[in-house]
């Protein structure tokens, strides 16, 4: 996917352009490529990018930790400002509070817009923190083979002792 340089979306029929996407994205390891569709449209003072996207990736199950694989579908949307102070230094402070108002996304104005990182992030966002195969999962299993007193760990040989005299 290519840049979008700002100043020329605003050239776009209705100030907008529609990115179809068919690819596989760097560093985002899917068994299908992303297929979807990425909107840019620009507001005046903002940037509005919505996407439609889905692929199919593999996931670990953090219960069992057997691989399984999970498709990932996207529909989301963002406002990024354009602000002439997005591409300066920060100079402020390195501890300094920051109001809710501030935690926004920001490109200059004259800037370039990059929809294939933008639409990485947002795939990464959609990764579903807790990944399971089977909503009944039961998990590891233990064997029912019982731990010899040999394979303990010679570390534990005292407490061994003290749970013996405890009881």
């Amino acid at each position: 996917m290519e840049s979008i340089h700002i100043p020329q979306l605003t050239k776009a029929p209705q100030k907008t352009q529609v990115i179809e996407v068919d690819e596989f994205l760097p560093d985002l390891e899917t068994l299908t490529p992303v297929r979807g569709r990425v909107s840019v449209a620009h507001k005046g003072s903002y940037l509005e990018v919505s996407a439609t996207a889905e692929t199919i990736i593999t996931l670990n199950c953090h219960r069992c930790l057997q691989q399984f694989n999970h498709r990932l579908s996207l529909k989301t949307s963002e406002m990024i400002w354009l602000d002439e102070s997005a591409d300066q230094p920060d100079n402020g402070p390195l501890e300094r509070e920051t109001a809710i108002e501030d935690l926004v996304e920001a490109l200059p104005p004259q800037g370039y817009f990059e929809p294939e990182a933008w639409l990485y992030e947002q795939m990464c966002l959609a990764i579903p923190p807790r990944q399971l195969c089977d909503e009944n999962c039961p998990g590891i299993q233990p064997s029912d083979s019982v731990v010899s007193e040999q394979t303990t760990d010679r570390r534990w040989a005292s407490l061994a002792d003290l749970k013996k005299q405890l009881s």
